[in-house]
């Protein structure tokens, strides 16, 4: 049986589109609760992890001293080259379980706007997404690890996702955003989104007018991915 394990740090922020993408190729979806379940079992299995987003800095190991091990943890499965895809979050955890630093960025990106993708990015399975408007929502941001090539930027930000070999892709931006529950973002987050002046109502129409081709997109590479991954 094949099994895909999700990470969750909030409960809104799940596989969205991919969820369905997934069940088709046969994955069995177990998710997990980052802070709250144990995560050992799934970070040393072969089995393919996507790490989702969240709210809290991978640096705030202080508040959230769980980060330290998962950290840890996520390092040595990246060591051995286990299939790993980071979302936000997801990617911030693998940029510095590779040993780059993240840090604080200098603008909150929120918002619909499309990726920049180098010529690296053409030829990686973001390649789907070349003009797509993807769904940007960080305030962190991080360097590329030196193992790792960097893949596309953005307006605000130069590095917006970076790969090491085919088997680990780290996304800052969401592409996995289902545009029919992407209300619960909305009411989850409406109180950085008010601190940051962003208006709720923009981002609702933006969803109407990106949500669908982003999440066609989003399924092709996604399948892109996964079948293109190196057995270890």
């Amino acid at each position: 049986m094949k099994i895909i394990y999700a990470i969750q740090s909030l409960a809104f922020e799940d596989l969205g589109n991919f969820a369905p993408v997934l069940k088709d190729l046969g994955y069995q979806i177990q998710y997990l609760q980052l802070g709250v379940d144990v995560l050992d079992e799934a970070l040393a299995s072969k089995q393919p992890v996507i790490v989702l987003g969240g709210p809290i800095g991978v640096y705030e190991t202080e508040t959230y001293p769980y980060l330290t091990d998962f950290i840890a943890a996520l390092t040595q499965r990246l060591k051995k080259n286990y299939p790993t895809l980071g979302i936000c979050l997801g990617a911030q955890l693998i940029a510095t379980a590779l040993g780059a630093e993240v840090y604080k960025g200098h603008v909150k990106e929120i918002g619909w706007s499309r990726l920049v993708l180098n010529n690296q990015g053409l030829a990686s399975p973001l390649r789907h997404l070349e003009n797509v408007h993807v769904l940007h929502w960080h305030g962190d941001t991080f360097d590329i690890p030196e193992s790792a090539k960097r893949l596309a930027g953005s307006m605000y930000y130069p590095n917006q996702a970076f790969s090491v070999g085919l088997n680990i892709l780290a996304l800052q931006f969401h592409a996995e955003v289902d545009p029919h529950t992407f209300e619960r973002w909305l009411i989850g987050h409406t109180a950085e989104l008010n601190q940051a002046q962003v208006d709720i109502l923009t981002l609702r129409q933006e969803n109407t007018y990106y949500g669908n081709l982003l999440q066609e997109k989003a399924s092709l590479l996604l399948r892109d991915w996964l079948s293109n991954l190196i057995p270890v």
